[in-house]
């Protein structure tokens, strides 16, 4: 386990929610996001993904999303419009003055990277980690997955994907009211959006995981796309030093 203790800096977004971020190292900044129920330090930060990329030259800018972390997380559905999530990171490139950036993501990370890169975001190199084409195509699949756990907290067989999705949820104190919000942001990304993505891009998996997808075929549908495969599934992969390393590498290039 790395350090976990870094502070949080804090900004209002679009609409005044007030959004949290840490950072760590210097030099070529990169966007990381997390995935869905994490947060900015478990994701990136606890296993020592951040540090690793940091090494390379990097300021590593680790938001909490809205209603993950340290952020607020409003209970109103007038807070979660569609697309709210890439409305954030676009408000936070703002706050920070970045350009020339990088960009990254986990699971609904890289799926909110997509939604950057579908509204105009132009950085350097993109990853999109935990995160097959059909989980950016049609999103409404694996989000139904999540609505029923969300509204069936306490039902779910030991040891069952629901069981296990709930225990996560459990692990990062996240707020049900809330995330079963960001459920309602989602916007698929046409495959001919995907397909105009014109800077290097690496779809990073795990082995096991299919919970998203297909990676392999995303790599395929991104003109200058790559694919890397580390030990795990979709949960246990973020565990993995494989994680920063292949994330460090490939920006490193």
């Amino acid at each position: 386990m790395a350090e976990t203790s870094i502070e949080p800096q804090f900004f209002d977004s679009f609409d005044g929610t007030r959004i949290a971020w840490r950072e760590m190292g210097q030099g070529r900044d990169l966007l990381l996001i997390h995935g869905y129920f994490s947060n900015a330090e478990v994701n990136w930060i606890r296993y020592g993904h951040a540090e690793r990329i940091a090494r390379e030259g990097f300021r590593v800018i680790m938001p909490d999303l809205r209603a993950h972390g340290d952020s607020d997380k409003p209970h109103d559905a007038a807070s979660y419009p569609p697309d709210v999530l890439m409305h954030d990171q676009f408000a936070l490139i703002a706050h920070l003055g970045l350009s020339g950036y990088d960009l990254a993501g986990y699971s609904l990370g890289a799926r909110t990277a997509a939604r950057m890169m579908a509204n105009g975001a132009d950085p350097r190199r993109i990853v999109f980690a935990g995160m097959g084409l059909s989980g950016m195509t049609d999103t409404a699949g694996r989000g139904e997955h999540f609505r029923h756990v969300l509204n069936n907290l306490g039902s779910f067989e030991r040891g069952s994907p629901g069981f296990m999705t709930e225990a996560f949820l459990k692990t990062t104190k996240g707020d049900p009211k809330a995330l079963i919000r960001i459920l309602d942001t989602f916007v698929d990304t046409p495959r001919e959006t995907l397909a105009a993505i014109q800077q290097p891009a690496l779809a990073l998996t795990g082995e096991d995981d299919d919970d998203n997808g297909s990676s392999a075929d995303l790599a395929d549908l991104l003109p200058n796309g790559c694919l890397a495969v580390i030990p795990g599934n979709h949960m246990s992969a973020v565990t993995k030093r494989e994680l920063g390393e292949e994330i460090a590498g490939f920006l490193s290039e």
